[in-house]
């Protein structure tokens, strides 16, 4: 494609990261040149927090950046105290997440139920007589970690918790730590679990200090996790350099799914300066094998990250939707808000399609599905072509209808993500 370099508006972009295994978008359209191939000169900044890459996106410091998901709903609400609206055209993966517990809880877990190794589900059971026991005894309560209030990872350990029945709010202590310095908390006896994204949850099982419990496929199978995000006013004055992005992202995510790139990938995020990671160990995650515990056999999980398939990187308002759906639950905010219109302020969806017809890839005619219908693969015939579509299963077997939210309905809104219902194993007509 024929790149007209002077309808960008600036070719000058910084872009922030943080040090995780999803961040290889943002690194392989620098270090392959997509960046370059679309007209930009990018330069990327290693963030130390999720804080610290909002406020600086915010402040102008940064143009954008790798954000979590529920990070432009909770700009764009007002909820994270900046209120400085923040957009997304294009996810930039699905998956990556897992819950970990220091070697010491997984020993006790595993004593108060023979089968916590099971699935998820059990060990959420087995964490559940834990806190029994403990409250029995009067026990100071565990500590869990999360990344960033307004993150997968929040919701993510409150669905894995509530299943077990454990109250996250009454029945131990969450505290936030960035990504990057889990680790040493746990090893530090400061923690005794936490979720985060690859390869931080996967690391503690590989050191011997930690055990993961439950992946982000377990609780919703295909979930996005990442975004790129930018705030409203600088997408409305730079349209044609957003389009751009959006389309370098597009080329680097399509490269990063191709298995014969992962060891590449896996060489270019453990630099130092990038993610700083056994090489290893970012080829197994890229490769979807999952280490659990040191010296147990690996977890195979096909679709543990995906960057590209399954229209990966379309920013679906639905699951905006889902997402304000685990807001609301987290008590971050009460009825009277707008769902439907908020998610559809957040959404991009236009300049998504126009940097995917240009790049010749198919994009979705719709802007909303459901969550939790699909065991296996399907088809999404709604589309400029037809394209090929993963599972989409939830914790319990739940299903998120996008009908059912309607304007300040919470009641159907819960009833919505709630209705219990079995996956389909039939392909979508």
């Amino acid at each position: 494609m024929q790149i007209a370099f002077d309808s960008l508006e600036t070719r000058s972009v910084t872009l922030g990261f943080i040090p995780l295994l999803d961040c290889a978008p943002l690194i392989v359209a620098r270090d392959k040149g997509f960046f370059r191939q679309q007209g930009l000169d990018v330069l990327l900044s290693r963030e130390s927090s999720w804080a610290s890459l909002r406020d600086r996106v915010a402040l102008g410091v940064l143009d954008g950046g790798q954000m979590l998901h529920a990070l432009p709903i909770a700009s764009l609400s007002g909820r994270d105290g900046l209120n400085v609206p923040m957009i997304t055209a294009c996810v930039l993966n699905l998956g990556g997440n897992a819950i970990t517990v220091s070697s010491t809880l997984w020993e006790r877990m595993r004593a108060a139920d023979a089968v916590a190794a099971d699935s998820a589900l059990a060990a959420a059971q087995a964490l559940g007589r834990v806190i029994t026991e403990d409250r029995a005894r009067r026990a100071a309560p565990l500590t869990f970690a999360i990344t960033f209030p307004f993150s997968a990872h929040n919701y993510e350990l409150r669905l894995w918790l509530s299943a077990g029945g454990v109250d996250p709010d009454r029945d131990l202590r969450l505290v936030v730590v960035p990504p990057q310095q889990m680790l040493s908390h746990l090893t530090a006896g400061r923690i005794d679990g936490y979720c985060v994204g690859a390869p931080w949850n996967a690391l503690a099982a590989v050191q011997g200090v930690g055990r993961v419990v439950a992946a982000k496929s377990d609780i919703w199978e295909n979930q996005p996790e990442k975004v790129l995000g930018v705030t409203r006013t600088w997408a409305e004055r730079h349209p044609n350099t957003h389009r751009a992005l959006v389309r370098a992202l597009l080329a680097a995510c399509a490269w990063l799914d191709e298995p014969a790139h992962h060891g590449e990938t896996a060489a270019l995020l453990a630099q130092p300066g990038i993610v700083n990671a056994p090489v290893a160990l970012l080829a197994m995650l890229l490769g979807g094998k999952l280490v659990v515990e040191a010296e147990a056999p690996l977890r195979a999980l096909p679709d543990f990250i995906v960057f590209h398939r399954y229209a990966a990187n379309f920013p679906w308002r639905s699951q905006i939707l889902l997402t304000l759906g685990e807001m609301r639950r987290a008590g971050q905010f009460g009825p009277g808000l707008d769902l439907r219109g908020l998610a559809a302020e957040i959404v991009a969806a236009d300049t998504y399609r126009a940097a995917a017809a240009e790049l010749g890839l198919p994009a979705p005619t719709i802007d909303d599905k459901s969550e939790g219908t699909h065991a296996v693969g399907w088809t999404l015939r709604q589309a400029t072509r037809p394209i090929a579509m993963g599972p989409d299963r939830l914790l319990g077997g739940r299903v998120f209808d996008p009908v059912m939210i309607g304007t300040d309905q919470a009641a159907k809104e819960e009833e919505g993500f709630g209705r219990g219902a079995a996956p389909s194993t039939k392909e979508k007509p």
